[in-house]
C-alpha cells in the first residue's frame, strides 16, 4: 500500500520545507566526514507504523547510511524498545531526525488509536474505517497507518467512489434524483453511497436503490431501526461523534461500517525519540 514514488516526493518536499538553505547549525558544527550511530527508541507503548518511511528519509539524505530495522510495521511495541539502529554521516542523521520522527510518530499514533477502536468492536460484524479528514498531502501515509492498526480504508479521494452528501442533495433537489443520476452514469464497478440525517431520508435512500447508506449523527435507537428496515439489502455505515467510549454500543446495533474522523484529524502522536549512542 505504500507507493514510494509518491512517498519520496513527500519526503523531498518536506526536507526542502525544513531546510530550504541547508541546516545552518549542523553545517557550522559538524565536519562533513563525521559519522555517528543512533537508535530510534519507543517512549510509550503502541503499534509501530512508518518504520520504512523513516528509513527512506535517511536514505534520501545519505545513500550510504545503514538503517537496521529491529521492529516492523504492525508490531506491538513497548516503552524502551529499540526500533532501529542507524549508522552513517552525522549531518544526514541530524538533518533527517525531525522529519523521520514527525512521520513515524504520526503514523504510529494513528495505527495505535485505530487498533484501540478495532479491539473494542472485535466480535461484532462492524469494521472501523477512516475518512478523508487527513492532513493534506499525507493521505497515503494516514490511510496506510489505519490499515496497519487493524482498520479499513474508506475512499481515498473524490475520484474513486460516489458518496452523495447533504450539499449534493440540496444542489440536485432530492436523494431520489441524486441516486438516479449517479446510477445512470457510474462505472459498473463502483457503488453509490448516500449520507442521510434522519429516518425519512434513510427510507428515501433505501427506496432509491443506494448501495450503502451513511447514518450521520443518528442515535443508537435510530441506528437499530435503520438496520432492521434495511434487512441486509444495503450496507449501513454509522458516522458522527464516534469515539472510544461509544463505539462498542454503536457496533451492537448491527451496522456494517463505523467511520471515525478523529482517527486521522485528531491523532495523538506516539512518543518516539532518536538518540545518539556511543
Amino acid at each position: 500500500m505504500l507507493n514510494f514514488l509518491v512517498i519520496d516526493k513527500i519526503i523531498k518536499d518536506a526536507l526542502v520545507e525544513d531546510m530550504p538553505y541547508g541546516d545552518i547549525t549542523t553545517d557550522l558544527l559538524i565536519p562533513q566526514e563525521s559519522t555517528s550511530s543512533a537508535v530510534l527508541l519507543a517512549k510509550e507503548n503502541g503499534i509501530l507504523c512508518g518504520i520504512d518511511v523513516a528509513k527512506r528519509v535517511f536514505e534520501i539524505l545519505d545513500g550510504s547510511i545503514k538503517f537496521e530495522k529491529l521492529k516492523t510495521d504492525g508490531d506491538n511495541i513497548q516503552k524502551g524498545d529499540v526500533l532501529a539502529k542507524i549508522q552513517g554521516k552525522t549531518r544526514a542523521i541530524l538533518m533527517g531526525e525531525r522529519l523521520a520522527l514527525n512521520l513515524l510518530q504520526r503514523m504510529s499514533g494513528i495505527a495505535t488509536f485505530t487498533n484501540m477502536l478495532a479491539q473494542k468492536i472485535k466480535g461484532y460484524r462492524a469494521t472501523v474505517t477512516d475518512t478523508r479528514k487527513t492532513i493534506p498531502l499525507l493521505r497515503m501515509l494516514d490511510k496506510y497507518a489505519v490499515f496497519v492498526g487493524g482498520g479499513k480504508n474508506h475512499r481515498y479521494s473524490l475520484s474513486d467512489a460516489v458518496l452523495i452528501k447533504d450539499n449534493h442533495i440540496k444542489a440536485v433537489g432530492s436523494i431520489t434524483e441524486a441516486v438516479k443520476r449517479a446510477k445512470e452514469n457510474v462505472p459498473h464497478t463502483m457503488k453509490v453511497e448516500v449520507e442521510v440525517r434522519n429516518m425519512q431520508e434513510f427510507e428515501e435512500a433505501l427506496a432509491s436503490g443506494a448501495d450503502i447508506i451513511m447514518l450521520d449523527h443518528f442515535t443508537v435507537d435510530e441506528m437499530k431501526k435503520a438496520v432492521e428496515k434495511a434487512e441486509g439489502r444495503v450496507l449501513i455505515e454509522a458516522s458522527g461523534n464516534i469515539n472510544i467510549d461509544n463505539i462498542e454500543e454503536i457496533a451492537k446495533t448491527g451496522v456494517d461500517i463505523i467511520s471515525v474522523g478523529s482517527i486521522t484529524h485528531s491523532v495523538k502522536s506516539l512518543d518516539i525519540s532518536l538518540d545518539f549512542v556511543d
